[in-house]
């Protein structure tokens, strides 16, 4: 849960940014949205829960 608390806030960090530089327009961070509700919605929506989850572990494993 924590970690996709994390990434939802990542993105929506990334998103604002994006709309005030102007690389993104509402519409399309609006079209982005729309997607990953109905994705959430599908059966893929496991399989990308748990390919986030072991990418987040390896992350995480790494020592700088």
């Amino acid at each position: 849960m924590a970690i996709s608390i994390s990434v939802v806030l990542l993105l929506l960090i990334l998103a604002v940014i994006f709309l005030r530089n102007g690389g993104l327009k509402v519409s399309h961070a609006l079209v982005c949205a729309l997607l990953g509700f109905y994705m959430a919605g599908t059966s893929i929506a496991p399989t990308i829960q748990s390919g986030l989850t072991a990418t987040a572990d390896i992350v995480s494993s790494l020592r700088p």
